[in-house]
């Protein structure tokens, strides 16, 4: 018996009994015309599988939760204009119902709670329209520019348990991410492309910033090409490491081609290798190996992009040639240094974000003019200050964002540093003003969209809050922080099961991240906090005396120790460990202490209002 997880879409006909009684042949020959021009071709070009027709229905299956969605969408808005002549009492109108579940396949038919699921949902959705489930919600995150309106748990037929609901607002048609170019079309005349990480083959785990840095530096350069749309780098990453389909995988994604590629590193030699398959296929279009003197690097990625240009037969603008073959840097050290500290910055601990300023630092060194080493000292300082109150002046982190801004003026993460900065120092009007640049950039930009969802927090701007940290969660699928930031703030707002949901995917990154970092303490810190609040109490004690050991005088991980023994129901060892941590922090932290979730516990207690009195002064 086959078991499968399938995104399964069922639909049927709104008041067929009527109709028929009405018009039984031109009912039956208007809904052949339908299925024919219309229904059928949509669900094969969205790589579905029509497994049963009913007389008025039919239940279809499809590899990709995206693909559903937008076939469903799709047939439905291309309904209304197909009706819009009709008289009301003639229309053929569907209900749609979708769900995302496993599946048990017998003979080419499917069955299981993931099909009832889905056939119950079809049933409470709205005459023409798209309902869907939770799963079917939680995985489309921003892929497709559609406004999903909560229609809260709903008691199915027959199902045992209470499904949450949504329905789709199709009055526009949906599109790819919303943060893809305009005029991006995934299907239409401009190509689309993920890359995925390349491999290390240099055969030590030490190596692998060089050849995520490859990647990165390619996505980047292929990028800037307008006639090319290019999944950016958070979501090609999520497949890292992982054994995956190719054909399923460009489904996901929704794109034409894909490159993949490996990286050995081997003393002052550097080998390369690239290939570009068609993902509706998987064929092989394009491949080459590249074995080069390490001061080639930035030539082999140019070598690269050009080569896949040519290969879609791109025309590149003359100002595009020159954005791809202009190098970050002349100085392949400097380039070293800098990946180096991109991956320690990554942690976000104290100490690795020391270690990875002296790696930006020493990139300076060696490079003056180079814009992004400038950045990532900026942001390593404004996390630094704002975070573990180490002491370095606002005008300081400004000037070297200014720095970096100066040589490159859509630097995103330059912005976002400013913001930071600006943020620690209670400017705040100018703080939002360099967030807001910083998200024009690069929407997707994973520092900014954290940084100023934390700001919003504090400003009281929860909606916005919500909607950042969001995109935060989907933007670097390898990184725990947001998913337990947002948890927290879902729970001060009252939306308990949502917390519950993100505060579980949370720890789920966090022991991915413990696993392949486990000498970082903040997947730990963090993770305690949301075991304390989840009930799991001696797992959350293990998890936080694993990051003590590891950052016993890190602020954070005190704070993150008393929203844990305030959850715990033990105010006074949370107290303690909040009077050592607000002498050590800076204003944007210290005006956070109001907004968190986990401290409620303590909200009420005399020394409480002490402890507030003392964040203020």
């Amino acid at each position: 018996m086959e078991r499968r997880l399938s995104a399964i879409m069922a639909a049927d006909v709104v008041g067929y009994s009527r109709l028929m009684s009405v018009n039984e042949v031109g009912t039956l020959t208007a809904l052949k015309e339908h299925r024919a021009q219309l229904i059928d071709p949509k669900i094969a070009q969205h790589q579905g599988r029509i497994v049963k027709l009913t007389g008025d229905g039919m239940l279809v299956e499809f590899p990709s939760v995206v693909n559903a969605v937008e076939c469903a969408t799709t047939i439905q808005r291309e309904m209304r204009s197909r009706n819009a002549a009709i008289p009301e009492d003639r229309r053929i109108e569907f209900r749609v119902g979708i769900n995302l579940g496993d599946v048990i396949v017998e003979d080419d038919d499917i069955f299981g709670d993931g099909v009832n699921v889905a056939s119950r949902i079809e049933g409470v959705a709205k005459p023409g329209g798209v309902s869907v489930s939770s799963a079917v919600r939680d995985n489309i995150g921003n892929k497709l520019d559609l406004t999903f309106d909560d229609m809260g748990e709903q008691e199915l037929k027959n199902i045992g348990f209470p499904v949450r609901v949504y329905d789709i607002d199709i009055s526009s048609a949906p599109t790819r991410s919303r943060t893809e170019p305009e005029g991006a079309e995934i299907n239409g005349e401009k190509p689309s492309i993920a890359v995925l990480p390349f491999n290390n083959m240099s055969g030590d785990p030490e190596q692998e910033y060089f050849s995520d840095g490859i990647t990165e530096d390619i996505i980047t350069d292929l990028s800037k090409v307008s006639a090319l749309f290019v999944v950016g780098r958070n979501t090609s990453f999520t497949y890292k490491g992982k054994s995956v389909q190719l054909q399923q995988v460009a489904a996901d994604l929704g794109v034409q081609f894909l490159l993949e590629g490996s990286v050995r590193k081997a003393g002052q030699r550097v080998r390369v290798t690239g290939q570009l398959i068609d993902g509706p296929t998987g064929g092989h279009l394009w491949a080459d190996r590249y074995d080069r003197d390490l001061t080639d690097i930035f030539a082999i990625q140019d070598d690269i992009t050009k080569s896949i240009v040519e290969q879609l037969k791109i025309r590149l603008l003359p100002k595009e040639k020159k954005a791809i073959a202009q190098a970050p840097t002349e100085n392949v050290e400097a380039y070293t240094y800098y990946l180096k500290g991109r991956q320690f910055f990554h942690n976000s601990t104290k100490n690795f974000l020391q270690l990875a300023k002296q790696m930006f630092a020493k990139a300076v060194e060696l490079d003056p003019m180079y814009a992004r080493a400038y950045a990532g000292i900026a942001n390593c300082d404004a996390r630094l200050s704002g975070w573990y109150n180490v002491s370095t002046s606002v005008d300081e982190i400004l000037a070297t964002a200014g720095k970096a801004i100066a040589l490159d003026p859509n630097l995103s993460e330059a912005h976002a540093a400013r913001g930071m900065a600006l943020a620690n120092n209670n400017r705040r009007a100018e703080a939002a003003d360099a967030f807001e640049r910083a998200l024009e950039l690069d929407p997707n930009s994973f520092d900014a969209n954290l940084a100023f969802a934390r700001f919003c927090v504090t400003s009281g701007d929860f909606e916005r809050a919500v909607a950042l940290y969001r995109r935060a969660v989907e933007s670097q699928q390898d990184d725990s922080q947001p998913a337990f930031l947002l948890q927290l703030l879902l729970r001060s707002l009252g939306q308990g099961e949502e917390s519950e949901k993100y505060a579980r995917l949370g720890l789920k990154r966090a022991e991915e991240q413990l696993r392949l970092h486990p000498e970082s303490s903040r997947p730990a810190q963090l993770g305690a906090t949301a075991l304390a609040h989840l009930g799991e109490n001696d797992r959350a004690k293990a998890w936080m005396d694993r990051a003590l050991a590891i950052d016993p005088e890190d602020a954070n991980t005190k704070y993150n120790a008393a929203c844990m023994w305030a959850q715990l129901g033990e105010p006074e060892r949370a107290f303690d460990y909040l009077e050592d941590w607000i002498q050590h922090v800076g204003p944007d932290l210290k005006s956070w202490f109001e907004h968190d979730a986990d401290l409620e516990p303590l909200r009420n207690l005399p020394r409480y209002e002490k402890l507030l009195q003392s964040t203020k002064t």
